[in-house]
């Protein structure tokens, strides 16, 4: 007699292919909403340092502090029990914090020693790094397509941000040292967050405490005459109480608006793509800060920029192809075993 009841394991395998195809239709929305909220990072951070010369560990530390009490203060009223981080995570979101409050600090030099264009590319050659870590480690795939996307996106970078001109590499050693730290930095804090992620903790919890404990780290390398930088004379100027209210409130929207939601959104990202693929879609990051900048501060978008941003959008549809056809392949195959009785 026939189990009329027996499901077809080809409408099991459709099943699991369309709540992949769901879940990473899903994490490319949110990088690229993610990354277009960061675009805006360079801007506002290049208005705090020009306009106030803020230095730049001072700014690190207030944006870590800012951007923790923000997020504890909406878990607190709105979700508090993601507040508990509990004991076996403690050590873990220690050493996450460590590393996110090296990674700020070297950025920050990076920009400083090696200006914005070269600074940029090294720290997006983080997704050649996390591609063969997520691979070593938690057999993420790749293949020819996510290496050729890489390569993609990086050139991209060079193009947007200029890094094409042999004259923006006339830079001290010790820069690019610190500028291929950086992407060492985003790799490792990009794996933490998949760590945490397989770890079971939420991604705003995880914002909270990589924030938190940043702070604390980056504290440590205060000095009390250049903590309240922008309440001082140097940084206020001539316009007084008014040039130091402008000066923190573009530090908090600077926390509040692309530094958590930024970062919180791409770590929400994780939970849906490897590590690699939301490191891709990142390297739009620069191609969206040249448009920012047309937008808001009458830059002009050159032609390489124009080319750049092509590239690195090839770069990221070239990613989601080849891993749609690979999910595709996958359930084929899934469906056309055969099945023991």
């Amino acid at each position: 007699m026939v189990d009329t009841c027996t499901e077809d394991p080809r409408t099991d395998a459709r099943s699991a292919s369309a709540t992949s195809t769901s879940s990473f239709r899903r994490g490319y929305s949110i990088a690229l909403v993610s990354t277009a909220i960061w675009s805006t990072t360079a801007v506002l951070i290049g208005y705090l340092t020009t306009r106030f010369h803020m230095p730049p560990l001072v700014l690190a530390f207030w944006r870590d502090l800012f951007a923790a009490s923000a997020v504890f203060a909406s878990l607190a009223i709105l979700a508090r029990p993601l507040l508990r981080l509990g004991r076996r995570n403690v050590l873990f979101f220690v050493l996450y914090g460590l590393v996110l409050a090296v990674f700020n600090a070297l950025w920050t030099f990076s920009v400083t020693l090696n200006g914005a264009a070269v600074a940029t590319v090294l720290i997006h050659s983080s997704p050649a790094l996390t591609a063969l870590v997520g691979w070593r480690l938690w057999d993420e795939p790749l293949d020819a397509l996510k290496i050729g996307a890489i390569l993609i996106s990086i050139v991209g970078c060079a193009f947007v941000s200029g890094a094409y001109d042999p004259s923006a590499w006339r830079v001290n050693p010790l820069g690019i040292g610190i500028g291929l730290a950086t992407g060492v930095g985003f790799a490792a804090y990009s794996l933490l967050g998949r760590a945490a992620s397989r770890r079971g903790v939420n991604p705003w919890t995880s914002t909270l405490y990589s924030f938190a404990f940043g702070a604390v780290f980056l504290s440590l390398l205060q000095r009390p005459d250049t903590l309240f930088w922008l309440s001082n004379p140097p940084a206020s100027g001539a316009t007084g109480w008014q040039g130091a209210a402008l000066g923190w409130a573009t530090l908090i929207v600077l926390a509040v608006g692309p530094t958590i939601f930024g970062y919180g959104l791409y770590t929400v990202s994780l939970r849906f793509l490897p590590t690699a693929t939301a490191n891709v879609i990142l390297t739009l990051e620069p191609a969206l800060t040249a448009l920012w900048a047309f937008m808001l501060l009458g830059e002009r978008l050159t032609p390489a920029q124009l080319l750049g941003g092509g590239l690195n959008m090839v770069g990221v549809l070239v990613l989601r192809v080849g891993e749609r056809a690979g999910r595709a392949t996958g359930a084929s195959q899934q469906a056309s075993e055969p099945q023991s009785l």
